[in-house]
Formats: structure tokens, sequence, C-alpha cells
């Protein structure tokens, strides 16, 4: 979805004045509040004896460089987007314990670097735990490729090395750190993502489509730049590929810090980060793995959609329904979710599959009839409880109209479906009232029971996992810095545990 228009302070603080909220907690005061972990007491938890392990802050950036030309000469308000003194990108998104991914790093000028690969977690509150460093390597500067069919650049560098990820690695979210070997040397990340061929309780995809929709490297080339003045196109034939790194991300924060690493810092750290503090046993997965492999699912008994999840093609959306109908729970803590319709594409430089991507069209509604609400855009506003008995608000003593303050947003899910189980948990106004997506902004948050038993549970918005932690190297949501959430809420944490405790406990898959 493209960028809202900004919201006056003044106009965001009118429409949400006189509201009454329950209170606000940190991380620590709301631990006593929540229930037990289902699964984590088991012996072969593995995210339990991974987050033992030493943690360390030293994975964030401290050094980023954006001085690159064709960055700076962007459209107003995108520039500076590029790091051309040190960026990468790997040859897949995600990959399997004993097979290999090649790493690609362009530097300028020539110079030497290491890649410090870090898993992404809890570990104590440090965010991450040092891997292994590779290198040092010499590195040169490699070539931005000239546009091909429907806008699409994809790079062909060469590989600085392969990586053969070792067979006890455990699934999560990688991040290696490119450094200039010299002092105060430019810094920037490449992502990846390890799977792990078990059974697990829960399934964390990443939503590495909509990270790649919107990257604009090396200036201007996101699917929503079609070449005219326009900066936030909408339309068809224009397509993005893999095979780039991640530029700033700059759709509704300005954060050099996330160079390299897509939006996953952003808006799905923190619900990684709290699963892992809670002890919850999770394994992690690419968006495209629901395209190319969907077998993954049924390795899992929820699956779980994070943070802004708006890219799917027709298959992976097939899938997901395929699965909810055999068994697995769905919880969309998300928003804007399978809003887009996208076709894939083999790389024309590697012939690998789904390494490149064009939007077809909206959904139109077809999401509707897996999440139990409809995808929208930019809405803001308030939780507001409408059903205070239904077990997802279990210890918490709620009252209809009790409110968590400034959890939805920057886009949401509404319009419940019509289905005989469905719940409306919590439903709200939204600011503005309308917009070109609707004529009358409402949030809904539902859930339904399935026929096998399992849950579906919607929270309808891309800032839930923002009410569950702030870790290291997290940017909390703001719009044009005016209207942003509150950090973390004891009632979003307790919903949650609820939800999935439920879910877990719950499911026909043993």
């Amino acid at each position: 979805m493209k960028r809202s228009k900004p919201i006056g302070r003044r106009s965001f603080v009118k429409a949400t004045a006189g509201l009454a909220t329950v209170g606000l907690a940190t991380e620590s005061a709301a631990k006593g509040t929540l229930p037990r972990v289902a699964g984590a007491e088991r012996k072969d938890n593995r995210i339990v004896e991974e987050n033992s392990k030493p943690g360390t802050l030293e994975w964030q950036l401290q050094y980023t460089r954006f001085d690159d030309p064709i960055t700076l000469a962007s459209y107003p308000g995108n520039r500076q987007l590029r790091s051309s003194s040190i960026e990468g990108y790997c040859s897949k998104t995600s990959v399997l314990p004993g097979e290999s991914i090649d790493i690609k790093v362009s530097m300028k000028p020539a110079g030497r670097f290491v890649i410090d690969l870090y898993r992404l977690g809890y570990y104590g509150g440090l965010g991450g735990r040092h891997i292994t460093r590779l290198g040092p390597f010499q590195g040169g500067e490699q070539p931005v490729p000239m546009m091909t069919v429907e806008r699409l650049r994809e790079c062909a560098w060469e590989k600085c090395t392969t990586l053969t990820i070792p067979k006890d690695w455990p699934s999560g979210v990688y991040a290696g750190k490119f450094v200039r070997d010299e002092p105060y040397g430019a810094e920037s990340y490449v992502i990846f993502i390890v799977k792990e061929p078990r059974r697990a309780d829960l399934l964390f995809q990443a939503s590495d489509t909509t990270w790649q929709a919107y990257n604009k490297w090396p200036g201007n080339d996101s699917l929503y730049d079609d070449g005219t003045p326009q900066p936030w196109y909408q339309g068809p034939r224009v397509r993005v590929s893999f095979d780039r790194p991640y530029a700033k991300y700059c759709q509704v924060v300005d954060a050099p810090a996330t160079i390299g690493s897509g939006s996953f810092l952003l808006w799905e750290f923190p619900l990684a980060f709290w699963l892992e503090q809670q002890g919850y046993d999770v394994v992690y997965c690419s968006n495209v793995d629901l395209h190319l492999n969907p077998e993954i699912l049924e390795t899992a008994k929820v699956f779980l959609s994070v943070g802004h999840d708006e890219y799917y093609s027709r298959k992976m959306l097939d899938e997901a329904v395929k699965a909810r109908d055999e068994g697995l729970s769905l919880a969309f803590l998300s928003g804007n979710t399978a809003f887009r319709e996208i076709i894939f594409y083999d790389g024309s430089t590697t012939g690998l599959p789904c390494r490149a991507f064009a939007r077809k069209r909206n959904f139109q509604g077809d999401e509707q009839k897996l999440m139990g609400v409809k995808a929208y855009g930019p809405g803001y506003g308030d939780w507001v409880v409408t059903k205070p008995a239904h077990w997802i608000y279990e210890g918490l003593g709620a009252k209809a109209g009790d409110k968590i303050p400034a959890i939805i947003g920057w886009e949401y899910h509404g319009t419940p479906a019509d289905f005989s189980r469905l719940e409306v948990v919590a439903s709200s106004e939204l600011y503005p009232r309308s917009n070109e997506y609707s004529s009358d902004q409402r949030h809904a948050a539902v859930v339904y029971r399935c026929a096998k038993g399992n849950w579906v549970f919607n929270a309808g918005t891309i800032w839930w996992p923002e009410g569950l932690s702030s870790p290291p190297g997290h940017i909390p949501a703001r719009v044009a810095d005016m209207a942003g959430t509150f950090g973390a809420h004891p009632w979003v944490q307790r919903i949650t545990a609820n939800v999935l405790n439920r879910m877990i406990e719950d499911s026909p898959r043993r």
C-alpha cells in the first residue's frame, strides 16, 4: 500500500481525545501478567536452548554511509537510500541446514571487508548472537544493472563467498553485518532465513515479498515507481528482483540503521524477540517458501503472518486456505495482509525460481475468505474491546469499550466476513474516517474456529508486534513524525499469549 497522507498532530489528538485506556507497562512489568507458555517446558525446545547462549549488542550498525549520486537525485523525501560504500545481497531468501547460499558484495572505493554473522532473537534482551566471522575479503565496485523489461534491475554480481549452513544452526532470521576494514568503516546488512525441517509449534513467516516490493535500490526502482514523477504508482507492468541489495527503509519512518535488512527490524523483530523471550517453540520461513515449498506448512501447529504482509501470489493464498482446512491455525499479527496479488518470475541471470515478481492486481476481498476480514490501507486509532468475555481477554478483566491506544496503523483490516462461527472481538472507527480505499474506515479484529478445531485470529494491524516489545535495533512506528504506537503494552502481550496458547493446545496436529 502506498504511503499515507501525513496526519497533523492536532488532528490525530483530537480524533482520539477523551478515550479511556488501560495503563501502559514496560516489558518487565508485564511479565507477571502472562500465562504459562505452551511448550516452553519441553526438554527439546530448541528456542529455549538457543537463547541461553550469550548475546551481544554488536549486531547493530554503527557507521552508515549514504552518499551515492543516484540516491541523492531520487524523489524528495526518498533520498539517501543507498550505501555504495558497502552493500550486498544473497542468492536465496531462505536456506536449509546443509544447503549453500552465495553472498555478493560491492564496495566503492575498493578495499577489504569482513562479514559478521548474527542470529537475531532475544538473548537476554541483547537481540542477537554472534555466530561466526567470514573473511576478510577483498572487494570492489560492481555495476548497477541496466533496466530490462518492466523496469527490472537484476544484479549479476560476482560472489565474495559461498556459505554452507552447518547442520546445527537453528532456524531463525540471520543478519550478515558487512564492515569495511578501516577506521570507522561503513557498515550495512544482508539478511536471510534459515529454515529447519522439524515439527514446531509456531511457523513465523517473514514478510520479505513486501520488503522487496518497497525496495527502491538503487534509487527509485520499487513496485511503486513507473518512471514518472508520481512517487506512489499503483499499477502493473513493474517488476522487482531479489537479486539486488535492500536500500534504506523509508516508507513511514526514516531508518538508516535498517540498510540491507528490508523492514524486518521495524515491523517483525518485536514479535520474534518477544516469542523467543517467552520460550515459544518457533521456526522461521520466507514468504517465498509459501509459494515454492508449501509443505513447510505441514510442520507447524500455528502459522504467523507478521507486520506488513501485503504481497501474496495466488498460490500462496490458496496454500494458506488449504492448510487451514487441514488443521493449521493462523494468527494474523499483521495488517494490509494479502492485499496485492503478485506473479513470480525466475531470475533471468541465475535461472533460480521466484527471484523476481510483478504486481498483478488487488485480491479484492479474496483474502477475507482466509483471514475473516478484508485488507485496507492507511488508518489509525485504538483497539476497542467489543466482546470482553471472550477467551482472548482471559486474565485482563476487560470491559466493553476498554481501549488499547494507538495500536491500529498504519494499515489495517476491517469489514468482517459472513462466517457463522466468526466473532468480532474488537472494533473501532479510524482516522481519517474515509480515504480512497474506504468511505467508512473501521478496524475489526476477529476470531473464528475451523472445522477441525483449529483457530484463525486476526489482530488487523501492522503495528500489533509494536505492542509486544521494543528490542535493540528497533525503531518505533511513526507516520510523518506525527502518529505512532506507545510501545509495549501488557494487554497486547496477554492477548497474544492467550491466542497462541489456545491454538497450540487445541491443535489437531500432534
